[in-house]
């Protein structure tokens, strides 16, 4: 437990000792407890769980049963989605094998970034006809339109190209097959399909909106979900040429061909990058050697160490592709990587030396790895050579001229890459990693959700085609991580860490989140999937990093069934391993539910109020209410819960008069500056009660729905409970609000001159769990002690007062000094190559205008910093510091039924040859984590070859499939339209 430290500066000279500082801290102690334990409330309470105590009944959580329900009723949810998605893939092929493609088909269709656009006649807009769009709650209050989908499409792709027409006429017949699974499953959310053509359609409806620089970005060929269907696990390394000859222009496209790629791996994918002139070099020196996990932080580290390539020198290509052949060759044998498909991408503007005899040593007969080939630039003098080496190593060439034409070529390899998996039919059901889309709206101000997708493969069943493998794209649905919280319900167990959208959100491994599991023991069982239970004592950082909690937590964990993933329960011993029981009437506990100072934690799932339309609007206290008085007979509520927030409505109705006389008779009181009570209880109930005027409140914030840190929700407890329910009983809890924090409603009190914000909790436990927390706030303002005064945090430190524990944090962001990039930013059009162009000239006049400003710029990064912790064995201690030509005395002693720490010093002795101790965050060292190959759980099914894939086969689209001969001759491109 924290002890907030109070410093009182003495002139030198002034007596004070053991004894005399003793004597402060107990009347100074005794007063605050006589003040808050009156303006509390506590004692009252305390009495009214007391007299209760005899008809409670306490039930112990069972861990194991626990988790296996939850896992039950999450697969039943997720088994829906898969159904959901099945009948789309199933309407999706039937629907291609009636159509009969035609090269001259016109057909008008709802884009959704022309609908309801009108010109300046006042008619609509081709390919814009009214769409009727409504604010619907269960898409986040979004207009949409739940009666029929439409299509967009990237910015690089014709609208009215024939593959696109057909493609969305075809999938016309997926519109009536979106609304009846939506009717079936009220849960769903968005429902889509992204053709293998780049148009992706989408229901509900929405309108789309470009972003701040006119350009749609979205391609659904690009999102984790459609490469995770469309392909199987892949090892890949990138080779980029990076001599002389690459300058300019052709560097730009090798870095956005990079970068593309990079797009297109997933979690499942491995990947490393080699640059090659005169010599060999891994783009990333900690990464030399091995392939590391293509997920979101790797691949971000990858993009900008790509941006920082500068081309000199000359290329041998023969030494990359034989460090890359033997990587490749070390994992398969190790059994690491992805363990299905091994690829070589080889981006050159020419390849010149001998290089048939390091295919002959490392990949012929058998070819395991497959070579795709991309030539850079508009000269063709090396396009054989190129051309040979893919097409006699199973796999791909194509020539990239501008930067208009990476995407489609890049997007080619998928294709090569799918064709086994789509000759074999095999409709593999595949469930994302968890992420935070927000590409989709983020123009609509669309609040970031984490969520999973699940999504599965449409193929051509045409007999002409089937033995070609045309894979036509992939449906899919999003499934909130909401609705998995909803059937695990909050309120049951220990809260999870907040999720805020860094960049490397999703990247934070189990074992560096309980990393007490040193022996990855917690970790393992949960990949394998295994049923079980252990126990662990855990660091918990709370407030923002700045305290922490040490807890003992039991683990309870189990699979979901036909998922790829397993649930885990945590609950903390103490008040985490009991539920209270209570015997109240629902007549008695309504009466008290409706009393104007009672709220409930309206994110807990006390009802489940988003499945009727008409239950929507609902807050869940009101849900509870129509629920227990008859009024929705529909209302399915947990009924377990519902009886807890009834028992402690009914136990804490007192204190509203007790809290309301004392604020009528608060004027004719000494104490001033009291400004608010309240409780909280493991229900999810609150009360509070204002002293004074709410226009007087110090943080009008605090215990809104708008301050989310101090209220109940979805995700957890708020700190003011957190720290109270973890602290022993029969004292209070105070806590300093730092300079740079928002605080709590706080007092004012004036006392050497300086003012100070503190709030005080009292914990009571009936029993040895459940308990309500009773608050009182009074107020102050603080440093951290080891900034105000180093020297004597140093003392108090050595004197074991207080002991330092290190702490990580693996989604931090820290800074990094800005450096002027190259301009070779992804560019997904020659819009955007425009646009760079015109950024890259300002950024640099104005650099040239502000050279002696310091830019600084945000990454992910791993940090570890200190806390410091109160040893409470220690009550007081004193001591003398040598200063140089003074001594600095301090006496240290603890307040008594709190966890505060009266700390007496001398301000005059000049100490100021002892540095501060700072709560920094230093950087760490992360090579080791990013090269770790842990144990992971793999797609259970790979597709890396058929036999009636030819050698040299190149990728293909439907309807335009390329012979192997296509590796000889010419080929053709597309351009978009003027």
């Amino acid at each position: 437990v924290w002890l907030v430290i109070l410093l009182i500066f003495i002139n030198p000279g002034f007596p004070f000792s053991l004894f005399r500082v003793k004597s402060w801290a107990d009347a100074f102690g005794g007063e605050l407890y006589s003040i808050v334990t009156k303006y509390s409330g506590s004692l009252l309470l305390q009495k009214k769980y007391k007299d209760v105590e005899p008809t409670l009944k306490i039930k112990e959580v069972d861990g194991l049963e626990l988790v296996k329900k939850f896992s039950e009723q999450m697969e039943n949810m997720l088994r829906r989605k898969v159904e959901a998605v099945e009948r789309l893939v199933e309407a999706a092929e039937d629907a291609d094998l009636n159509h009969e493609y035609n090269s001259s088909l016109e057909f008008d269709y709802y884009n959704s970034l022309l609908i309801n656009d009108k010109d300046e006649n006042d008619n609509y807009v081709e390919l814009g006809d009214e769409f009727i769009l409504e604010p619907n709650e269960h898409f986040n209050n979004l207009l949409v339109n739940t009666t029929y989908s439409d299509i967009q499409l990237p910015t690089n792709v014709y609208n009215k190209d024939p593959d696109i027409l057909n493609g969305v006429y075809m999938s016309e017949a997926l519109n009536p097959i979106f609304v009846d699974n939506f009717e079936r499953d009220p849960t769903l959310t968005w429902q889509y399909f992204g053709s293998s053509t780049g148009f992706f359609r989408l229901y509900p409806g929405i309108k789309w909106l470009p972003d701040e620089n006119g350009v749609i970005s979205f391609d659904c060929r690009n999102r984790g979900w459609y490469i995770q269907a469309a392909t199987s696990p892949k090892d890949i390394v990138i080779i980029v040429d990076v001599s002389g000859s690459m300058k300019g222009l052709r560097m730009t496209i090798a870095k956005h061909t990079i970068t593309t790629i990079l797009d297109t791996l997933g979690e499942n994918d491995f990947v490393n990058i080699i640059a090659y002139n005169d010599y060999v070099h891994f783009i990333e020196p900690c990464f030399k050697g091995i392939l590391v996990q293509a997920d979101r932080d790797n691949r971000e580290h990858f993009k900008q160490l790509v941006d920082e390539l500068q081309a000199k020198g000359v290329g041998t290509v023969n030494k990359a592709l034989t460090e890359s052949f033997k990587i490749l060759r070390e994992f398969r044998e190790a059994g690491q990587g992805g363990l299905c498909n091994q690829a070589i991408m080889l981006i050159t503007d020419g390849a010149v030396e001998d290089y048939e005899a390091v295919f002959e040593k490392y990949n012929w007969p058998d070819r395991k790895v497959r070579v795709f080939t991309y030539l850079i630039g508009r000269e063709v003098t090396f396009a054989p050579n190129v051309k040979w080496i893919a097409c006699n190593n199973k796999g791909y060439y194509t020539q990239i001229s501008t930067l208009a034409d990476v995407q489609e070529n890049v997007m080619e390899y998928l294709h090569v890459l799918s064709r086994p998996m789509v000759i074999n039919h095999d409709h593999d059901i595949i469930w994302t990693e968890a992420y935070m889309d927000s590409a989709l709206f983020a123009s609509q101000a669309q609040s970031l959700l984490l969520m999973t997708t699940v999504a599965m493969p449409v193929f051509s069943k045409k007999n002409e085609t089937r033995s070609h493998g045309i894979l036509l794209g992939v449906v899919g649905s999003d499934v909130p991580l909401r609705e998995l919280l909803k059937l695990a319900p909050r309120y049951k167990y220990k809260e999870g860490k907040k999720l805020k959208p860094k960049p490397n959100y999703n990247s934070v491994d189990l074992s560096e989140v309980e990393w007490e599991d040193q022996d990855e023991i917690l970790r393992t069982a949960m990949i394998n999937g295994e049923t079980g239970y252990l126990s662990m004592d855990v660091k918990v950082p709370v407030d923002k990093g700045k305290r922490v909690l040490f807890l003992t937590n039991d683990y309870f964990f189990t699979d979901i069934s036909g998922t790829p993933f397993s649930l885990g329960v945590v609950l903390s011993r103490g008040h985490g391993e009991y539920i209270l029981l209570g015997n109240t009437s629902v007549e008695e506990g309504l009466h008290d539910l409706l009393q104007p100072d009672l709220s409930l934690a309206n994110e807990w799932i006390y009802c489940i109020t988003d499945i009727d339309p008409d239950h929507r609007k609902l807050s869940q206290l009101e849900a509870v209410i129509r629920f227990l008085t008859g009024e929705e007979p529909d209302l399915e509520c947990d009924e377990e819960l519902v009886q807890e927030v009834l028992f402690d409505a009914v136990v804490t109705a007192p204190m509203e008069a007790y809290w309301t006389t004392l604020a009528l008779n608060m004027s004719m009181e000494t104490e001033t500056g009291i400004e608010m009570a309240f409780l909280g209880t493991r229900a999810g109930l609150m009360r509070s009660a204002l002293y004074v005027g709410s226009e007087k409140i110090s943080n009008r914030k605090f215990l809104t729905q708008k301050d989310k840190e101090s209220i109940f929700t979805m995700d957890h407890f708020p700190l003011w409970y957190r720290r109270a329910a973890e602290h022993p009983p029969g004292s209070f809890i105070y806590s300093i609000v730092s300079e740079d924090d928002s605080g709590n409603p706080s007092l004012s009190t004036r006392g050497e001159g300086k003012r100070k914000l503190f709030t005080s909790h009292v914990p009571h436990h009936v029993c040895p769990d459940p308990f309500v927390d009773a608050s009182f706030l009074a107020g102050s303002t603080g440093k951290f002690l080891g900034a105000v005064d180093g020297p004597v945090m140093t003392q108090l430190l050595n004197m074991g007062m207080f002991r330092r524990v290190t702490m990580y944090d693996y989604q931090a962001m820290c800074k990094v000094p800005y450096h002027h990039h190259s301009g070779a930013q992804p560019l997904l059009s020659p819009i955007y190559a425009f646009l760079a162009a015109v950024k890259w000239l300002i950024s640099d006049f104005l650099m040239c205008l502000r050279r002696h400003k310091k830019h600084d710029i945000l990454q992910p990064c791993d940090t570890e910093y200190p806390v410091f912790v109160y040893e409470p064995a220690i009550k007081e201690t004193n001591g003398l510091i040598e200063c140089g030509d003074c001594q600095k005395m301090f006496v240290a002693q603890q307040i008594v039924s709190s966890n505060l720490l009266l700390l007496v010093t001398d301000a005059v002795c000049d100490c100021s040859v002892f540095p501060p101790i700072l709560l920094a965050h230093n950087a760490s060292v992360k090579c080791e984590r990013m090269r770790s190959q842990k144990l992971r759980r793999r797609p259970d099914t790979c597709h890396a070859f058929h036999p009636e894939v030819p050698r040299g086969s190149t990728g293909g689209r439907a309807h335009s499939w390329v012979s192997p001969w296509a590796c000889l001759s010419p080929l053709w491109w597309k351009l978009l339209p003027p």
